[in-house]
Parts: C-alpha cells; sequence; structure tokens
C-alpha cells in the first residue's frame, strides 16, 4: 500500500517545483542539436548558459495502472526566431498519451505523429488541457513574457524516448512571426 506521502503531494504553480520530488534542469547546453538556427544558439551559447527549463517528477508506484506526473517551468525566451522549447520526447511505450494542464504564462506543444509525420502546434494555456496521443513525439515551448509552468500525468510505465528525438529533432518548429507563434516544416528555414 502506498504511504500519504506517495498519495499526497503539493507543486508550487509559479515555480513548478515539488517538495521533495527530484527536479531535472535543463540548461542551453543540453539542447544542442534541438534548435534550426545554429548560429544563433552557438551566439547564445557563447553569451552563456541559462536555465530554459526544469521538470519535477512524482512516481510513486509502476503498476500497470498507475499514473506519474511532472510539474515542469519553461523559461521565457528564443534563440533566433525559435521559442525556449524542452528537448521533447516520445513515450518508451509507445502507445501511452499524456494529458499536458496550463498552469501559467503562454505555452504552445508541437505534436507529431510518428508514423505520419504529420504535425500540429496547440496552445497551453492557463486552466486549458492538451491530450498527447499514443505514438506521438511532443515538445512544449514558451511563447509569451514569462515563465509558463504547467503539469503533465503520463501512465507509470510510459518512460520516455529522448534519443528517437535527438536522432532526427522533430520535422516542424515553431517560430516567431509578425508577433505570433507560427510552425514552419525545419527545412524552410
Amino acid at each position: 500500500m502506498l504511504s500519504i506521502d506517495q498519495l499526497l503531494s503539493h507543486f508550487n504553480p509559479l515555480t513548478g517545483e515539488i517538495p521533495g520530488a527530484p527536479m531535472v534542469k535543463r540548461h542551453l547546453s543540453d539542447l544542442r542539436g534541438c534548435f534550426a538556427d545554429v548560429r544563433a544558439f552557438d551566439a547564445a551559447a557563447a553569451a552563456g548558459n541559462p536555465l530554459l527549463y526544469s521538470v519535477a517528477a512524482v512516481e510513486p508506484a509502476s503498476g500497470a495502472g498507475d499514473l506519474h506526473y511532472g510539474a515542469g517551468l519553461l523559461m521565457p525566451g528564443k534563440i533566433g526566431d525559435e521559442y525556449y522549447m524542452t528537448k521533447g520526447h516520445l513515450h518508451a511505450w509507445r502507445e501511452a498519451a499524456e494529458f499536458y494542464i496550463g498552469l501559467t504564462g503562454e505555452g504552445m506543444m508541437l505534436l507529431e505523429d510518428e508514423a505520419s509525420g504529420e504535425s500540429r502546434m496547440l496552445p497551453l494555456r492557463p486552466n486549458g488541457v492538451v491530450y498527447v496521443p499514443g505514438h506521438t513525439a511532443h515538445r512544449t515551448m514558451n511563447v509569451g513574457q514569462t515563465p509558463l509552468t504547467y503539469i503533465g500525468v503520463y501512465p507509470a510505465k510510459a518512460g520516455h524516448d529522448y534519443g528517437a528525438i535527438a536522432e532526427k529533432n522533430f520535422r516542424c518548429v515553431v517560430v516567431e512571426r509578425n508577433g505570433q507563434p507560427t510552425l514552419l516544416e525545419r527545412t524552410s528555414l
């Protein structure tokens, strides 16, 4: 039986922190190869190594029907015209779906169907929910001026496959055009 600490947790919707939960922090250098504009990335990396995002995860159990969740904080900023983003991933158990619940800020999610390569850009805003189907790569971008925070809920056995994304990246990117987030083919940049 799970303890009370495993059944009940609290999170800070402004910082994405969960007391007692391990936190992964990703800096600019951790996202080498994610941004399409290599020159802009190199210039930004030469100027420093800012924190782009962090995720605190609660993983109480790993049974077939159990759930895990993570609280994320994604900072505002851009590399060239591309917004700060997460690395993005597929689930190791490809059938696993996930819910993202927006808490603060203004974000977008890039979803890419693994089989067809079809890409979609969906808003992630406070009190909004984005459903990520199985077999779908997903990445979060902060398209606003303030930190973006969110909760992601996924099956305990989902796992994270970052390698598939690192190998071929996403087919599309989200860039600022005329002051708005715009979905473009990576090859068109």
